[in-house]
């Protein structure tokens, strides 16, 4: 957990040698998939490696969270509750939750944290969850600065410190509150399986059945980039400063980390009430750039009030920046002029441009030739004839670089803990101290006679020379003191035996000082929940959840959506995203302009994507567009036989029915 004064950059791991090289390019902490039960199906890892990045991670004091928070069954309340205990045991510092039957279970003394799954919006649900025993809570990413910092003043920040996403793709639904994927597919989002219907194209028709928008990515969000925000965000509260991503790839993980590496070392330098949470400072063999990885564009989402241009509607994919026009199309080849001409095309780099339909069409290239005046001759990957509307005049942009790529595909960070290091005499021979810049102190002693140097300077400077070769190490030095009371002459095998003794025993001292995080005690009696009753859309999937809420004074609790008793039309979605304000459609975009003002409704649209069709509404009151639908027959007849077959338990409020029989 960070603690008030720390500022904790999170960074995410597909797998331990991602996680790894997070630590190494600035992050105080990773969050990563255990063996299962983490909420990106595809991103398991075993204990081995979660032992194995825990051991790199603790050498800077940088922590490990696993993820443990899809909602779980009856039955797989044992087999979470044993993987707590193995990544406990294999070093984890923390679980990430989101369902609470986990805190009705025997779990190992390991700090819990929420997560986003848990949708706190509010400073009733977030001191609810302070009071249960949460000690950091992902905040949604839909709150605006005055909302954060409400949420901090609701808790006490030596108990419970708040988290924010900074950076990464965004999911359109508030989280856990989403249910399409799984009435559509029976794949389940708050069970790590979302289908991602939010990137689909749809059809947007209005309530008289016209159509708003044609083959439109309406629910597709631009990805979050809170780099302009970061000082305001401290301010308002958050601690710890989460990247999204534990699908990404390994340039990704280097790339972003970086980035925010270097802005928040920045503020720490500017700002010396606030410290880092992790041990060392980085040096990197390249510049960070968040432009060079995928990316849907950027927003800062809502953090500074609503926004209209939030929506990635053209295309879920990566469509670049633009580096020049097309002047020639041949049979085999195009020529490009670059807008800059200092730019430089590389073999296997990735274009595209956007058709005459406003399609993002990819060109990568196969091979690329430098011409006279900042023009290049590109060979394409696919024959021309597979890029249509490509044209003299087509703007192309650039969405890969391969000389990027293959720079991060090599060691491209170096951290390192700032060490002080003070040579003195002893009765005997030399005695070389170590102190890091935690105050960590290791000493190594070595038995040597006196014998004076020939160039008192010159063997000084050998001297330090020798006790400053800390390459291979952790560690870097701050400053080399020779408090010797008189020459010394000392070979260099000595020296170099010497520092690599204080250097192994520093380490030791270090892995001997690591302590894990506290675990935070519920309050009691336990805090009321701030509402009475609960629908489906509080995830309750299992009866130990169940028992949870009813503890904290709940008198009315649904089912889990995946528990298939909300059988009619309901919201499968909800969400701040609203795609009237986004059409500019909205009543209060109409107020006071004449002409309009009382003639445009909230209306129902209605989404079209094949065979699906989704109602939208819109709560105008809180701000927020309901998606709705209803869960596929075919999803109940396969959930009944799979519960069949398998014998598979969970939480229902209402009695089984015979054809749904356990």
């Amino acid at each position: 957990m960070a603690l008030p004064h720390q500022l904790e950059l999170l960074s995410p791991a597909r797998d331990a040698d991602i996680g790894i090289e997070a630590v190494n390019h600035g992050a105080d902490a990773v969050y990563i998939g255990g063996p299962g039960f983490g909420a990106r199906a595809s991103a398991d890892n075993s204990v081995a490696d979660i032992e194995r990045l825990a051991r790199h991670a603790h050498r800077y004091d940088a922590r490990i969270f696993v993820t443990l928070n899809t909602i779980l069954r009856d039955d797989e309340l044992e087999p979470a509750r044993r993987l707590a205990w193995q990544v406990y045991e294999a070093g984890a510092d923390a679980l990430i939750i989101q369902d609470m039957g986990l805190l009705q279970l025997d779990l190992p003394p390991i700090q819990l944290h929420a997560s986003t799954q848990t949708d706190i919006r509010t400073p009733a649900k977030a001191r609810f969850l302070q009071d249960a025993g949460l000690s950091q809570i992902v905040l949604a990413r839909e709150l605006d600065l005055g909302e954060i910092a409400a949420i901090r003043d609701a808790l006490d920040p030596a108990r419970c410190s708040i988290e924010f996403f900074i950076h990464g793709a965004l999911c359109v639904a508030y989280s856990g509150q989403c249910y399409i994927s799984h009435a559509h597919t029976g794949r389940s989002a708050n069970r790590g399986d979302c289908s991602q219907a939010c990137r689909l194209p749809y059809q947007v028709l209005d309530a008289q059945g016209r159509f708003v928008a044609h083959d439109a990515h309406v629910l597709s969000m631009k990805d979050n980039n809170q780099s302009l925000n970061l000082a305001p965000l401290i301010d308002a509260g958050v601690r710890s400063f989460k990247i999204e991503g534990r699908y990404k790839d390994m340039g990704y993980v280097k790339n972003i980390t970086a980035h925010y590496r270097r802005l928040f070392d920045e503020i720490l330098d500017a700002r010396p009430e606030l410290a880092r949470a992790s041990s060392g400072r980085c040096t990197f063999s390249f510049t960070p750039d968040p432009q060079q990885n995928f990316n849907r564009e950027f927003t800062d989402y809502f953090v500074n009030g609503r926004q209209q241009d939030i929506g990635a509607f053209d295309t879920p994919k990566n469509p670049g920046q633009p580096v020049g026009f097309v002047t020639r199309v041949a049979a085999d080849h195009f020529d490009l002029m670059a807008d800059d001409p200092a730019l430089v095309l590389h073999n296997g780099d990735g274009l595209c441009y956007w058709d005459a339909q406003k399609a993002l069409v990819g060109a990568q290239t196969n091979r690329v030739e430098a011409l006279a005046g900042g023009a290049w001759r590109v060979f394409p990957k696919d024959p021309m004839g597979a890029l249509h509307d490509l044209r003299k005049g087509t703007v192309v942009n650039r969405n890969r670089r391969m000389d990027w790529t293959r720079t991060l595909d090599k060691k491209s960070a170096d951290r390192r803990i700032g060490v002080w290091l003070k040579l003195s005499e002893t009765a005997d021979g030399l005695r070389l101290a170590a102190t890091d810049e935690d105050g960590h102190t290791a000493a190594a002693q070595v038995q040597l006679a006196h014998d004076a140097p020939k160039d008192v300077a010159g063997s000084d400077a050998k001297l330090r020379e020798s006790l400053g070769r800390l390459g291979e190490t952790l560690f870097t030095p701050i400053d080399i003191a020779l408090d010797l009371p008189r020459p010394w002459f000392v070979p260099a095998s000595v020296a170099n035996a010497l520092r690599r003794d204080a250097i192994a025993a520093l380490e030791a001292a270090r892995a001997t000082a690591w302590q894990r995080l506290p675990r935070a005690v519920p309050v009691e009696p336990p805090a009321p929940y701030p509402e009475d009753s609960l629908s489906y859309l509080a995830n309750v999937f299992n009866h130990a959840a169940r028992d949870f809420y009813a503890r904290h004074g709940v008198k009315v609790i649904d089912a889990a959506y995946e528990s298939h008793e909300e059988e009619g039309e309901v919201s499968l979605m909800i969400t701040k995203h609203c795609v009237r304000y986004s059409l500019s459609l909205c009543p209060k975009q109409a107020k006071g302009v004449i002409g309009v003002k009382g003639t445009v409704k909230a209306e129902p649209l209605q989404l079209i994507n094949g065979k699906e069709r989704l109602t939208l509404r819109f709560d105008c009151k809180p701000c927020e567009m309901h998606v709705m639908g209803k869960i596929k027959r075919g999803v109940l007849q396969a959930g009944a036989r799979d519960a069949a077959e398998h014998a598979l338990r969970f939480y229902r409020r209402r009695p089984v029915t015979p054809a749904m029989t356990d």
